[in-house]
């Protein structure tokens, strides 16, 4: 018989406990292995042939997939790789399918941070994301944007969010987090972390939760590099990084979160190995030892070039075993993957005792949100539970707090009253027509990088309007966006400067008045119509500070 070293979940009864206990031990070890696996499928319904499963699994449906391999959890995706996401009775119907195929009930999950990472979008309730919630600074806010998410997804059949973000974006060039961060500052990060793992996972056996999953740790907010495309490096030492970079992963811990994602960096001064932190074992140790934790740790997609560049796809999963880590995301190939790790049981290199502990840390994180005695969702109450009127009228008072008015030198702001004729352009397609929808003026979208055409078609286009609204992304690294801006400046007309994503483009032009939402979706851009009118006064705060030409501190923000 074996040893299980892990403990059942706390708020086990004996009886439940054992359950969970004689589960394992009744598990073959090809059944085993297969529950540390998160894979991604392909199709929209679970018995529907789809090309893209043949190619990679050897079997046409999500369901055969499932039925195949017997993983302990998939993993949605909206875009036309996977193409898992239409609608709330289509998700739904989806996963009920795939929990039918499965022995064990699936651990289903989806990328739902909201903001910049939205998986599903409308009719589910939208919220502006992170560093939005982190301007807002209401950690009751933060909790109740991901109680409502919670709601939604598991209404949807989905257990498990890859959220939040409990990164501490420290460095104002981070390709890859940004607006996915709270803040910049460890303490705000850490209170909103906290509050919504309470939000997402509620209370334990609750139906209406989900597990969240705090990442990336031990921390990727100090990169200058995607570990999407590179295998970034975070000179930290263990001394700074408990001051920065551990304190939304404690806080997350202390709320009691169910599953840690691991991020692909490397932190030489931590582990001199060079190997990224997800196949790190004195990375982890920080996470095991160090902040004492004993949930599920996941690795981020081990698709991803960061965890890819030193070893090969048959090596990956042995080694993030090795290091500490319990589920295995998305590896290239899931058959190979499984293999490697079934022979590396059988030589010794890993013990069956220490994959029983992470399959005992897997279903407990199952059993805490109810899923292994009622896996299936009602279809037929999906539509009214998803998108309904009170989540979206929480969602709209949520996001008025979250705008920042940075600068208002020219007094433009609030307008006195609705403008007549305004011109909404810059970037952004949807943005700027939902923007100028509301506003009930003219959209003129001109891209990342404005053509001189676009730019003399949009000061032409100001001639008639009574206020410009000028959206800008990325700003300081896009010339052409501050030629558009500089050239309506100089019109004479009132302009309105609005940064829709990362706030440091407030520092790079000398626009009088300048706006940031941290977010581009409808919800923000509804948010923003509000503040220039005058609906609603601004009271977010900058949750980072924003360094440049014309810098700006942590907490600046402007209130009328």
């Amino acid at each position: 018989m074996t040893s299980l070293a892990a403990a059942p979940p706390a708020h086990a009864s004996p009886d439940q406990a054992q359950h969970i206990t004689a589960l394992v031990r009744g598990m073959s070890l090809e059944q085993k292995v297969g529950q540390l696996f998160v894979t991604y499928l392909h199709g929209q319904s679970p018995d529907e042939a789809h090309p893209g499963n043949l190619r990679d699994f050897g079997v046409a449906t999500p369901a055969e997939v499932v039925a195949k391999f017997q993983p302990g959890g998939v993993v949605y995706f909206n875009n036309s790789s996977y193409d898992n996401i239409d609608t709330p009775r289509q998700i739904a119907t989806l996963s009920n399918g795939l929990q039918r195929a499965s022995r064990v009930p699936l651990a289903i999950a989806t990328d739902q941070e909201m903001g910049i990472v939205t998986r599903i979008g409308a009719p589910a309730t939208q919220f502006p994301g992170n560093m939005a919630l982190g301007a807002g600074r209401s950690a009751e806010n933060a909790e109740h944007a991901a109680r409502i998410t919670a709601r939604e997804l598991r209404a949807m059949g989905i257990t498990q969010n890859f959220a939040p973000d409990a990164d501490v974006n420290s460095n104002p060039a981070n390709p890859v987090i940004g607006v996915r961060s709270y803040s910049s500052d460890p303490a705000l990060a850490a209170e909103l972390t906290a509050a919504q793992v309470r939000g997402y996972q509620g209370r334990f056996l609750a139906k209406h939760t989900v597990s969240a999953t705090a990442k990336h740790f031990p921390g990727h907010g100090d990169t200058d590099t995607d570990s999407h495309t590179t295998l970034p490096k975070v000179d930290r030492t263990e001394a700074e990084w408990a001051e920065v970079d551990a304190p939304p992963f404690r806080a997350a811990i202390a709320a009691g979160v169910d599953s840690v994602m691991t991020a692909h960096i490397q932190m030489p001064k931590i582990d001199p190995s060079g190997e990224p932190a997800t196949l790190s074992k004195p990375s982890l140790d920080l996470l095991r030892e160090n902040l004492g934790y004993d949930g599920v740790v996941i690795t981020d997609s081990l698709a991803m070039a960061g965890v890819r560049q030193l070893h090969d796809d048959a090596e990956i999963p042995v080694l993030a075993l090795k290091a500490g880590v319990d589920q295995l995301l998305m590896p290239v190939d899931l058959e190979l993957a499984v293999d490697s790790v079934l022979a590396a049981v059988r030589s010794g290199e890993i013990t069956e005792q220490r994959v029983d502990r992470s399959v005992l840390r897997i279903l407990r994180m199952k059993f805490l949100r109810g899923m292994l005695t009622g896996p299936l969702v009602d279809v037929d109450k999906v539509d009214s539970a998803v998108g309904p009127a009170e989540h979206l009228a929480a969602a709209r008072a949520i996001t008025d707090r979250t705008v920042t008015a940075v600068r208002n030198d020219a007094g433009v702001l609030p307008l006195p009253a609705k403008p007549t004729a305004a011109l909404v352009t810059g970037w952004g397609e949807t943005t700027t027509r939902t923007l100028a929808g509301v506003l009930g003026g003219t959209a003129l979208p001109t891209g990342s990088a404005p053509t001189q055409a676009q730019v003399t078609a949009a000061v032409q286009a100001a001639a008639n309007a009574d206020v410009v609204v000028v959206l800008t992304n990325a700003l300081s690294r896009q010339p052409a966006q501050q030629t558009l801006l500089t050239r309506l400046l100089a019109t004479g007309k009132p302009v309105i400067a609005v940064a829709v994503q990362n706030p440091y483009d407030v520092a790079h032009t000398a626009a009088p008045t300048w706006l940031a939402t941290y977010s581009y979706g409808a919800v923000s851009m509804e948010a923003l119509a509000r503040v220039i009118t005058g609906e609603v006064s601004p009271v977010g705060k900058l949750p980072v500070a924003v360094p440049g030409p014309t810098p700006y501190p942590f907490g600046h923000g402007l209130e009328w």
